[in-house]
């Protein structure tokens, strides 16, 4: 919220310094107790030679249409000629004139230009009528568009030529910008703001005090309210005023306005938004003679109801959740939200109504998010306003239609409801206080601050027992109220101390260090992480699911009508991903996802959160990039089955059997396997069925799904690092002539047995059936590889185990050395 402080300092008995030293001291000391500060700054930034002046005449430019001659008193002992093409510039006004010399802001670049005397069709301008937008206003805040013309004084605004304009308008005031956390909706008010600066600097707070005079003519004659639920509207009343005249606001109040980011539009709406930024209370004036019947409905929209608020758009209402304040069956507003069209107070209005309320909070934050629809309003009614309020900021905003609309206010208040707020009372004792705070206050102490904050409060004994004020609906509990002392007290003067007791040293469960260790395997395998959203479509929820098609968990009210359904498996959301790669002309993708599936139980049970890992392989598997022309290979089942097995491997888990398997109804019935550590199953791997491929366009794609519970409960074998040997090895070559039927996983085998220690490595190299060798016999070519750890091998010891395994191999196999 934007706090001017010189407004500020209408309710504190010792005015804050508004020099620029005092102000940077000053929001220092709100962003070390209170909020934090967004900035501060002024309207005005490097303008300067802007004064009051008052138009003497206006003649025509005798070579123009569009552009007068006017003499302008700016205070000097001579008259200013000023050429000006203001649509509205007229003898006897009070404006603002930029004199030769003087820096003003470029309208278009907002760059600051110097003026000079120039000659406008052969008759001399020394200076410019200004607009607010060329002296630094927003037009956000500006009273008037740009194209509507200069900025005019009002003839109550106690302005005469020569004065500093920049002065006048409130362009010097110093504003802080607070930026304020959800929980302190008193600070969305100037009272509010004034009770937390005055708690600061203990300085008493003054709250304003107004004047109301009835007139004979009863409201209660001219309107009537009825309200379908009280919770709705557990406060609401109206006020009529007569015989308004709607104009511009004097300037002090457009000062006030437009420094606290808010556009002056006229009077009656000024006083409204002047009251919600003092008391914090949003109020709504309606045209009364506007209204199709003269009653004022609280309701629920209706079906099919639609409504055009102040910003222009056609607002369609969700029926039985959006509260409308109606006139009979019309729409008037969205209440506590925005204002309607059909009501607003215009330039012809005569008749008004103010309404003061507080509506259902959750509602209106309902409402706000619905339409997209975030008003000053909204604001305040989601946080909740000082319930107290309300009725005073009703009565006050109808004093100042009498002030400054020259309006009658009809007599009586028209109350619908009144419901009482719930009186908070809490107690603290000076030794909690101390506990928490590690501090050593005394009672009268403690006191002192809530006398700081004007709470009210009885002392009995080590015992306060506090009234919280209505102002202050984020205190609740008494860790409120020692938070309010400690703030007073200050966090820097809090008391440090070293933490002391047992301390145990923070590191990984073994757990966390399995499943960190998964995505280091995989991504050494070539996977990329992906990470897909938790919530998706029923269909897609279950697509590569375990379990039955009725045990879902759906949200009650989801984001989407495709976020509506928590995930069973990881592989469809890893579908979608390599669905839009393709699209993308990305082609060759690998990619892995770990994260937590959601299995439903029992209604009225917790779903069941199971860690997963999953992960695809597309397209091409290559060498290198330079052979991709020559030697690009499609990835198959054997691929993913591989970076399974390596994964399981470089895990720990041992005893891995894969069995094929058609129950998978989403995978390719002839090239899927069901992962089993001895006899407990820890997933699947195989190919995603052609059906869901092709349907996307896609090529063959392959997965794999595993459950990383299972899987590390299955984790028998600890791995461990070896060290890469710095010693030479050597290899030998052996070509084997065996029966047909013997696989190269036996001979593999009988290989590692037989070697010895020194054996590092088995390739197979070349495998051949065919001409010049003997019925049902084939011919295998392997690479052994020797290695020592500890030093370099020698030919006798490489010798010695490699007939060790030509040996084994003739006894186990009869195999022929060819």
């Amino acid at each position: 919220m934007k706090t001017s402080l010189a407004w500020l300092n209408e309710y504190l008995d010792e005015p804050l310094a508004l020099d620029e030293v005092a102000v940077n001291q000053l929001a220092e000391q709100v962003a070390r107790t209170s909020v934090e500060i967004d900035s501060y700054t002024t309207i005005a930034r490097q303008q300067d030679g802007l004064v009051v002046a008052k138009v003497l005449s206006v003649n025509p430019h005798p070579d123009s249409d569009h552009m007068v001659i006017t003499q302008i008193d700016a205070g000097e002992s001579e008259p200013i000629q000023i050429v000006t093409g203001a649509p509205n510039v007229a003898a006897g006004q009070f404006v603002i004139l930029a004199k030769v010399g003087a820096h003003i802001i470029n309208h278009d670049s907002g760059e600051l230009v110097t003026l000079s005397a120039v000659s406008l069709r052969g008759q001399m301008s020394y200076g410019m009528l200004v607009a607010l937008q060329e002296i630094g206003f927003d037009s956000k805040i500006a009273p008037k568009d740009f194209e509507a013309g200069i900025y005019v004084f009002g003839p109550d605004d106690g302005v005469k030529p020569g004065d500093d304009a920049i002065a006048a308008l409130g362009m010097n005031e110093p504003v802080l910008d607070t930026d304020l956390t959800p929980n302190r909706s008193d600070m969305l008010s100037m009272i509010g703001t004034a009770y937390e600066f005055g708690a600061m600097r203990q300085v008493k707070v003054q709250e304003p005090d107004f004047e109301l005079v009835e007139y004979e003519t009863p409201a209660d004659g001219q309107i009537s309210i009825q309200i379908d639920d009280p919770s709705l509207a557990p406060k609401y009343a109206l006020r009529v005023v007569n015989q308004v005249t709607v104009k511009d606001s004097p300037l002090w109040l457009q000062k006030k306005l437009w420094n606290a980011g808010m556009r002056p539009i006229n009077n009656i709406v000024d006083i409204t938004n002047y009251m919600m930024l003092m008391y914090g209370q949003p109020l709504h004036a309606f045209d009364l003679d506007k209204l199709s019947h003269k009653d004022i409905h609280v309701r629920l929209a209706n079906d099919n109801e639609s409504l055009v608020t102040l910003d222009g758009q056609n607002r369609a209402l969700r029926s039985g959740k959006d509260i409308v304040i109606a006139s009979g069956q019309d729409g008037l507003m969205l209440a506590g939200v925005m204002g309607g069209t059909s009501s607003e107070v215009d330039a012809n209005t005569k008749n008004i109504v103010i309404e003061g309320a507080i509506f259902n909070p959750s509602l209106i934050r309902a409402t706000a998010r619905r339409h997209n629809l975030h008003s000053e309003a909204s604001a305040r009614f989601e946080r909740g306003v000082n319930w107290d309020n309300t009725f005073t900021a009703l009565d006050h905003a109808a004093s100042l239609a009498d002030d400054l609309a020259d309006g009658q206010v009809a007599r009586g208040r028209i109350e619908a409801a009144n419901q009482q707020r719930e009186a908070v009372h809490l107690s603290l004792t000076a030794k909690r206080v101390n506990q928490i705070l590690g501090t050593s206050l005394d009672v009268a102490a403690i006191a002192g601050y809530f006398d700081q904050l004007a709470f009210t409060y009885q002392i009995n004994g080590d015992q306060i027992l506090v009234d919280v004020p209505a102002r202050r609906p984020d205190i609740s509990i008494e860790a409120d109220l020692i938070e309010e002392v400690a703030r007073l007290f200050g966090y820097d003067n809090l008391p440090l101390t070293l933490p002391y007791g047992p301390t145990t040293p923070g590191k990984l469960s073994l757990l966390q260090r399995q499943i960190r260790g998964t995505r280091r395997i995989l991504e050494s395998l070539g996977l990329n992480q992906a990470i897909s959203y938790v919530l998706t479509t029923p269909n897609k929820a279950q697509l590569f699911a375990e379990n039955s098609a009725d045990s879902v968990v759906t949200l009650d009210y989801p984001m989407s009508s495709d976020r509506t359904t928590a995930r069973q498996n990881l592989l469809a959301g890893l579908l979608d991903d390599v669905v839009y790669n393709a699209a993308h002309a990305v082609h060759d993708i690998a990619l892995y996802e770990q994260g937590r599936v959601f299995i439903a139980k029992q209604e009225d049970q917790q779903p069941a959160e199971i860690e997963h890992v999953a992960g695809v392989l597309t397209g091409s598997r290559l060498e290198s990039t330079w052979q991709k022309g020559k030697q690009a290979k499609a990835v198959d089942f054997y691929d993913m089955k591989g970076m399974v097995e390596s994964y399981l491997q470089q895990i720990g888990v041992s005893d891995v059997s894969y069995q094929a398997t058609s129950r998978h109804l989403n995978m390719h019935p002839g090239q899927t396997a069901d992962v089993y550590a001895g006899t407990e199953y820890l997933g699947f791997v195989g190919q995603i069925h052609p059906r869901l491929t092709k349907a996307q366009k896609l090529s063959p794609v392959f997965g794999f799904e595993l459950n990383i519970f299972a899987v590390l409960k299955n984790v028998h074998s600890s791995v461990s690092y070896r060290p890469i040997s710095r010693f030479p090895q050597m290899s030998r070559d052996i070509a084997l002539l065996v029966d047909s039927q013997v696989s190269s996983a036996e001979i593999e085998d009988t290989i590692h047995k037989t070697a010895g220690h020194h054996l590092v490595d088995v390739t197979l190299f070349d495998e051949y059936t065919g001409n010049n060798l003997p019925e049902n016999k084939k011919s295998l070519a392997y690479t052994l590889t020797y290695q020592d750890n500890d030093e370099t091998l020698v030919e006798a010891e490489v010798n010695a185990d490699f007939e060790s395994v030509i040996s084994g191999l003739q006894s186990q196999f009869n195999v022929t050395i060819r």
